[in-house]
């Protein structure tokens, strides 16, 4: 009965107007799973079409598309991930960001591919969807609750005997903090370019799904159970099953021995007491259980238990290792339970913990060279590794009462505000967002990286990616200018690609065999090099989406202190700054982007199928 096209596909499109109530469902269009085949592609092209320039992020006519793909909901490990897009508030760009668990898988059981939110509310409500019933439901009971709170306020709303899926904001996103995530499924988290402050402009609380029976069409289940076996496989034994056995916290310690562990806001490049802050100390000596997502053997999180100390007892979500950087060595902290009570307190109030860690230490050393006083911070005591202090001053931002209702702005408008040598100390991309928890000054492929990225986060991704599956050398030297820009650049492409499938990052180790999956899936005889392509295509979309929004390519640089020399460390003396605009300008150059801008080149754009937004291009206001 389905076309070839549409195997691992539902078909279906859900559009969902706030401002008048109106629910409708779409046919997803002919020749849109080919070109952008779901995920960050789908919402990427929906954004680029529906948001026009002079559209802010908090207007109404701002998007919010929560999208999955030919994967989501197959029996493939880390399927029931998803992709949300929008035009987000710290940098006033696009923005594409993940989360895994179950939402990816069950909205494709519910009979649709993703659901595109316009408009803004009335009041607030929460979106309830259901095979074959969609509405929008009233939220007010839930405003002030945390996003695990909310799950469980609106499982018995709705009386929800089948499993369900819900994301949604906490308090952080209700008063639109500017780094507020979009959480859900307790513990994962769409967390980039504040994302839930635009779900909160909107007055919409959660989008909640309910598991439906709808089967996903596969072209060959069989080769499809056996393609799935091998990925997860490859996965567990990845690096000596590493992140299997300890999860993503197993690098902590490596990270400190190669000095791209943040430490004190970048005053420093050493954190020795690391062994008893990494992903081995946790699951030795904490109580924890599995928490899997969708189809995953993998179980890279758990639910814990602190064992001892003033934090004995607390409960939750085992720390990713981002979450160990920004409230372990970034703002002092050697407690590991207070790691685990930061960790969910971030969570629940709906904070992004990366912009938030960066906020907090950049205070402390505000604070601790007189700059900031315990007047300025409402009678906060932020010296380093005052978690108590942190857990009030993270409360604060969430409301935006006193001083948190600047630090609510995140690092950089801020540090900006308070001026003077504050504005040297701040952590960031001048764009305006922070980086991922590491000291990226170890890590020059990570800093270009970030700079440049149109998704918010990781594009290139090149650190994480062996070169050698797309026929490639590695680094030999990772401060090689020259290496570290034409590896990005030659890698480009995947990342995004896994994001519009989607998965989950951590399953595709090998890129065979994850090709293997989605052929499997889809009937169509998908390469690495296909792959690439589509990822690419996606990556000028999102440029051009940004040039015309207003990017100004000079911003796509470090701050100060982001760019700054380690004076201490593994990394002591080795820096970026002299380097950083022609790697820049390398860059463009291999992706066949104006050198000195960054702009697309037409025939690129024509090479990729994008003919479309050439003459967008030109025509962008300054």
């Amino acid at each position: 009965m389905r076309e070839d096209a549409l195997w691992g596909y539902m078909g279906k499109i859900l559009r969902v107007d706030l401002t008048t109530g109106t629910i409708r469902e779409e046919p997803l269009e002919s020749g849109m799973a080919e070109k952008y085949l779901g995920g960050t592609g789908f919402g990427a092209e929906f954004l680029y079409r529906e948001v026009p320039p002079g559209v802010e992020w908090d207007d109404p006519e701002n998007r919010i598309i929560m999208a999955s793909g030919p994967m989501g909901g197959a029996t493939v490990a880390g399927a029931g991930a998803f992709s949300l897009v929008t035009k987000g508030p710290m940098t006033n760009l696009a923005v594409t960001t993940q989360a895994n668990g179950f939402w990816g898988a069950f909205i494709k059981f519910a009979g649709y591919d993703a659901v595109i939110i316009q408009g803004r509310s009335p009041r607030w409500v929460y979106l309830h969807i259901e095979e074959g019933k969609v509405q929008l439901r009233d939220a007010s009971s839930m405003i002030g609750r945390d996003t695990w709170e909310m799950e469980d306020v609106i499982r018995e709303d709705i009386g929800a005997k089948r499993m369900i899926s819900v994301f949604g904001i906490g308090p952080a996103g209700e008063n639109k903090v500017r780094y507020a995530v979009v959480a859900g499924d307790k513990g994962h988290v769409c967390s980039k370019n504040g994302c839930g402050a635009v779900m909160g402009s909107k007055l919409l609380k959660a989008v909640c799904v309910e598991r439906g029976r709808r089967s996903i069409p596969i072209y060959n289940k069989e080769f499809l159970r056996e393609s799935a076996q091998a990925l997860l496989k490859a996965a567990k034994e990845h690096k000596g099953g590493q992140l299997y056995n300890w999860g993503t916290g197993g690098a902590f310690s490596s990270h400190a021995k190669a000095g791209s562990l943040p430490v004190r806001n970048y005053t420093t490049n050493v954190f020795l007491e690391h062994e008893g802050m990494n992903g081995q100390y946790f699951r030795t000596h904490l109580e924890h259980r599995d928490k899997p997502c969708w189809a995953c053997g993998m179980v890279h999180t758990k639910f814990i238990k602190v064992a001892k100390g003033p934090y004995a007892g607390v409960e939750g979500e085992e720390p990713e290792y981002e979450c160990m950087a920004a409230w372990g060595p970034l703002i002092g902290n050697t407690d590991p339970g207070a790691v685990v009570m930061l960790t969910n307190l971030t969570d629940r109030l709906g904070l992004d913990a990366n912009e938030a860690g960066w906020v907090v230490a950049w205070v402390m050393e505000c604070y601790e060279r007189g700059i900031l006083t315990r007047h300025d911070l409402d009678g906060l005591d932020m010296q380093w590794g005052n978690v108590e202090a942190v857990k009030e001053l993270l409360t604060k931002i969430s409301m935006r009462q006193g001083i948190g209702d600047l630090l609510a702005e995140g690092v950089m408008r801020a540090s900006e505000k308070i001026g003077g040598e504050a504005s040297k100390m701040g952590v960031y991309v001048l764009k305006g967002a922070t980086p991922r928890g590491h000291d990226h000054r170890a890590i020059w492929s990570e800093m270009l990286d970030t700079c440049i990225s149109a998704t918010g986060t990781l594009q290139s991704g090149a650190r994480m990616i062996n070169p050698a599956h797309f026929g490639l050398p590695s680094v030999d030297n990772p401060f090689s200018p020259w290496e570290v820009a034409g590896l990005n650049a030659k890698l480009e492409g995947w990342f995004v690609f896994l994001d519009s499938l989607p998965i989950c990052r951590l399953i595709t180790i090998e890129p065979s065999l994850t090709m293997k999956c989605l052929t499997a899936i889809t009937g169509k005889d998908f390469q690495v090099s296909d792959a690439c392509t589509i990822g690419r295509r996606i990556i000028n979309l999102l440029r051009v989406f940004n040039f015309r929004h207003g990017l100004n390519p000079s911003l796509e640089a470090p701050s100060v202190r982001y760019g700054s020399t380690p004076v201490d460390g593994p990394a002591q003396g080795k820096t970026i700054a002299p380097h950083f605009q022609w790697m820049k300008s390398f860059y463009f150059e291999l992706m066949g982007w104006e050198p000195s801008t960054g702009k697309p080149l037409s025939h690129v754009l024509a090479s990729l199928g994008l003919e479309k937004l050439i003459g967008d291009l030109e025509e962008r206001q300054e």
